[in-house]
C-alpha cells in the first residue's frame, strides 16, 4: 500500500506553504517529517488526509488517485487514520467507547476493543475510564487505538508527543513504535523535535520554507547532511574554514582531517563541519590547537567553550564533558584537539 505525494504544492491566499513537494511512503513504513515552525509539515498532514486540497499535484494510495487536479476522494473514504496533537478523545465517552466510536455495532464490538486494547498495552481495567482519568502517555495511547478501530492503511500522527513531559514523551513514542509494528500499519509522522524524528522514523524527511530537502535513513541524514541549514537544524555543528588538500583531507584548526562526505560542490572556499561530540579533548603542557576560555555547568557536567586561533580568524566552539572528567580543565587552560570520524564539506559561507 505505497502512498504517493508528487509534486504538491499549497499556498494559502498569497503565502506558499509547500512547493513541488513529493515523497514515497512503502507499505508497512515509518517516516517522520521533521521542520520548524511555519515549514508546511502539518499543513502536508492535512493534505494527505483529505483536510486540505492541493493547489497543484497528487496523491496517491496504492495506485488509487486520492487528490488529483481532477478529482478528490473525502477524508472518510480515504481509509487514512488520523492522531492529533491532543489525542481528541471524546471527553463524555469511556475508553472503550472512544474507541468503540465508528465501529458497527456487530456482536464482535467488544471483542474488538479488547484486541485493540491489548495491541495498545492498555490495561484491561481502564476500559471504563473517562479520558480525564488517564495520563498523556494512555490517552495517546487510546487515540491510536481509535485511529486503528477501521483497519486504515496509513496512520498519521500530528505531533502526537508534544503536550508531553520529557520522560513520558519518550516512553509514549516508544510504545507507539511497537503499536505500530504490532499491526503493521504504514505510519506518518510530523514533528519539530529533531530527536523524536530521528528516533521514530525507519526513514527522515526534512522540510524547509515548504520544501522537502531532504529524505533517508534516520543515520544517513545524520551523519550527511546536504547543506548547513539542515546540519544545525538536526544537532549541533561546529563550523570552521578549511583548506583542501590532495588527500581527501583537509586542513583546519582541527589539523589534518579526513573528508568523510563533501557537499562542497567543488567550491573554491570550503567549510568543515563536525559534529560537538566527534571533538576529543585532552589536557595537554605541551603543543595545543586550543584554550578553555569559559566554563559552563550543566548539572551532569560542564559545557566548555573552546577557542581556537587568535584575532580576526578565532574560531569557537562548545563541548560537553561529563561530571567525572569537568574537573580535569579551568579557564585559560591549553588542551589539545583532536576530531573523531572525520568532516563534513560545504561550500564556504561569507
Amino acid at each position: 500500500m505505497t502512498l504517493r505525494l508528487n509534486n504538491i504544492s499549497k499556498a494559502f491566499g498569497a503565502t506558499p506553504v509547500l512547493n513541488d513537494v513529493s515523497l514515497e511512503v512503502p507499505d508497512g513504513a515509518r517516516i517522520a517529517l521533521v521542520g520548524s515552525s511555519g515549514s508546511g509539515k502539518s499543513t502536508l498532514l492535512r493534505l494527505i488526509g483529505g483536510f486540505e486540497q492541493p493547489d497543484t499535484g497528487s496523491i496517491a494510495l496504492d495506485g488509487r488517485e486520492l487528490s488529483s487536479p481532477h478529482a478528490t476522494v473525502p477524508a472518510h473514504r480515504r481509509g487514512i487514520g488520523y492522531v492529533a496533537q491532543d489525542g481528541a478523545l471524546f471527553p463524555h465517552l469511556s475508553v472503550a467507547r472512544n474507541i468503540a466510536f465508528g465501529m458497527p455495532r456487530a456482536a464482535r464490538r467488544k471483542a474488538r476493543v479488547q484486541e485493540l486494547m491489548e495491541l495498545a498495552s492498555l490495561d484491561p481495567a481502564l476500559a471504563d475510564r473517562m479520558p480525564h482519568q488517564l495520563s498523556g502517555g494512555q490517552q495517546q495511547r487510546v487515540a491510536l487505538a481509535r485511529a486503528l478501530t477501521q483497519q486504515p492503511k496509513v496512520i498519521l500522527l500530528d505531533e502526537p508527543f508534544s503536550a508531553l513531559d520529557t520522560g513520558l514523551r519518550a516512553q509514549t513514542r516508544q510504545a507507539v513504535v511497537d503499536i505500530l509494528e504490532r499491526s503493521g500499519v504504514t505510519a506518518l509522522l510530523v514533528t519539530h523535535d529533531r530527536d523524536e524524528a530521528l528516533s521514530f522514523g525507519q526513514q527522515v524527511g526534512v522540510l524547509a520554507e515548504g520544501r522537502l530537502v531532504q529524505v533517508g535513513a534516520p543515520a544517513s541524514v545524520f551523519d550527511a547532511p546536504v547543506d548547513v541549514r539542515v546540519a544545525a537544524f538536526l544537532g549541533d555543528v561546529v563550523l570552521v574554514p578549511a583548506c583542501l588538500t590532495a588527500t581527501d583531507a583537509v586542513d583546519c584548526v582541527f589539523g589534518r582531517v579526513p573528508v568523510r562526505h563533501d557537499h562542497s560542490g567543488g567550491a573554491d572556499r570550503v567549510h568543515a563541519m563536525v559534529r560537538p561530540e566527534q571533538l576529543h579533548l585532552a589536557r595537554t603542557a605541551g603543543p595545543s590547537n586550543a584554550t578553555v576560555v569559559g566554563i559552563r555547568s550543566t548539572g551532569a557536567g560542564a559545557e566548555l567553550t573552546l577557542r581556537f586561533g587568535d584575532g580576526s580568524s578565532a574560531v569557537q566552539a562548545t563541548h560537553r564533558v561529563p561530571l567525572h572528567a569537568a574537573d580535569a580543565y579551568e579557564t585559560g587552560c591549553s588542551v589539545s584537539v583532536a576530531v573523531n570520524g572525520g568532516i563534513v564539506l560545504y561550500p564556504g559561507q561569507g
